[in-house]
């Protein structure tokens, strides 16, 4: 059904990613596609060091003398599926459909990858078009994008030659991107040596599932559900009131994901069975009356499982619990000029326990660096006080709107024109490889829109057919006016 969409060449790309898995870090595959297909067009086509692929398209008759353009977008997905569906993200194409209503595009269980396959897709159809007006022309395309933009980091200077970029990565149709966040990730860690399992104790598995996740820039606004910490908010009660010991926790998949499902086995008197049983309802209850409006499906349960021998030492389950409760999620600060834009926030997005260790992993996020430091430290604070290891990585910069910009004006100009409406001109709380892009490219002009996806990096996600018909439209326009 999608290849019966329209513009029909955009929508059989799309549905060739989705036949290709490409979850971040699975990169060989799609890449030797991409560039594959830039050379059945018989155009030239480079590959760097990373596997990132840049595809040039001569400009068209008349256009050789104006400013080169760059088309945009990043291979990988996000992978996240609902726990009760069977797939493999290294080797299962996602099953994507047209829902019933024949408005949106979304994938059976599973993250659809719209983020950013439609970008990807757009662009492809526009190298094919020999319809198409526009100055010579680039198509990039970047890998790894969603764990830490390795592809943009790892570009060289002087690859890309456009004087104009066009990111082909955002997520509301009528909306202009002009500015991101930049971001930092923190990974907080607690070596224990396990101890014994109480003689008389027996095991539970705590499973907190349902909640809806989403992304962690663009949803962590909406107030949802964490479920690393509600999962805490039990454990501490439990380990507080109801002589339960923590034997390993897990919770989160993915460090821009907004945790969905979280569970832990803890071990308690067999004798408090009943009374602790109750205590999981009691919190499910809780979290369901809290979450009213916000959450529709959460679930919090405990079944008995074969008792473990060890569990971890008193001391670093406290401490652990403690870092948790205190560890911040959500809206730290939003844009005192733009009160509707979140300017600061952190994700409390993974924990897990293997080898001997409990490891939190978090993506703290601003368009202001003092902001994104003082949030960081505050994290370090929290971890550090109760004995983890905490290290940073990955930080990224931001990117500073240019509210001048021609390329700008021509835009809006030409959205005005075509659909007799002026875009919103915003910064995102997201991160988006723009700023780092033109660390090694100063002075390149850059915007990013895209077609309305919603709750990228859940199972929920989904893309509106109208909105991709208006993105291709649109940027045909666009190319035609530079």
């Amino acid at each position: 059904m999608l290849q019966n969409l329209e513009p029909r060449a955009l929508w059989n790309n799309f549905h060739c990613l989705t036949q290709i898995p490409r979850p971040s870090g699975k990169k060989k595959e799609i890449s030797e596609f991409l560039a594959n297909y830039g050379r059945s067009l018989g155009l030239e086509t480079i590959t760097d060091q990373i596997g990132n692929v840049i595809i040039r398209k001569p400009a068209s008759p008349g256009y050789e003398n104006h400013p080169g353009v760059i088309l945009q977008g990043h291979m990988d997905m996000v992978p996240q599926k609902n726990s009760d569906v069977a797939f493999d993200f290294e080797k299962d194409p996602i099953k994507a459909y047209v829902e019933d209503n024949k408005e949106w595009v979304t994938a059976d269980g599973t993250t659809l990858g719209a983020d950013n396959g439609i970008g990807v897709a757009t662009a492809m159809a526009i190298l094919a078009d020999k319809s198409a007006v526009h100055p010579p022309l680039e198509a990039f395309f970047t890998v790894d994008e969603e764990t830490g933009m390795y592809g943009a980091f790892d570009l060289k200077g002087g690859l890309l030659q456009g004087k104009y970029l066009l990111n082909l990565d955002s997520e509301t149709e009528g909306e202009l991107y002009v500015g991101c966040a930049g971001g930092v990730d923190t990974t907080a860690t607690f070596d224990f040596q396990p101890v014994e399992v109480e003689e008389g104790d027996i095991a539970l598995k705590i499973s907190l599932t349902g909640c809806k996740g989403g992304h962690s820039g663009c949803d962590i606004h909406l107030q949802r559900a964490n479920a690393i910490k509600l999962l805490f908010r039990l454990l501490k009660d439990a380990v507080a009131n109801y002589e339960a010991r923590l034997a390993c926790v897990e919770g989160g998949s993915l460090r821009n994901a907004i945790p969905r499902e979280a569970s832990a086995v803890v071990t308690i008197p067999a004798e408090s069975k009943e009374e602790f049983l109750e205590l999981v309802d009691e919190y499910e209850d809780l979290f369901i009356r809290e979450f009213d409006g916000i959450e529709d499906n959460i679930h919090l349960t405990a079944e008995e499982i074969t008792c473990p021998q060890t569990e971890m030492p008193e001391d670093v389950q406290d401490f652990l619990i403690h870092a948790i409760t205190l560890c911040p999620h959500g809206v730290y600060r939003m844009i005192p000029e733009m009160p509707d834009i979140v300017e600061t926030s952190n994700n409390l997005a993974m924990i897990k326990t293997e080898n001997n260790k409990v490891t939190a992993f978090c993506l703290t996020r601003s368009s202001v660096e003092s902001r994104k430091e003082e949030l960081k430290q505050i994290i370090h604070s929290a971890f550090a006080l109760a004995g983890a290891d905490v290290q940073f990585s990955g930080a990224y910069p931001g990117w500073k709107p240019n509210f001048k910009s021609s390329l700008l004006a021509t835009m809006k100009d030409v959205y005005n024109k075509e659909f007799g409406t002026t875009p919103r001109v915003v910064t995102i709380h997201a991160g988006l490889e723009c700023g780092i892009i033109g660390r090694n490219y100063p002075g390149m002009e850059m915007i990013s829109f895209g077609p309305t996806i919603e709750h990228p990096h859940s199972p929920d996600e989904r893309v509106n057919i109208a909105t991709v018909q208006k993105l291709h439209h649109y940027t045909l326009a666009i190319l035609k006016a530079l």
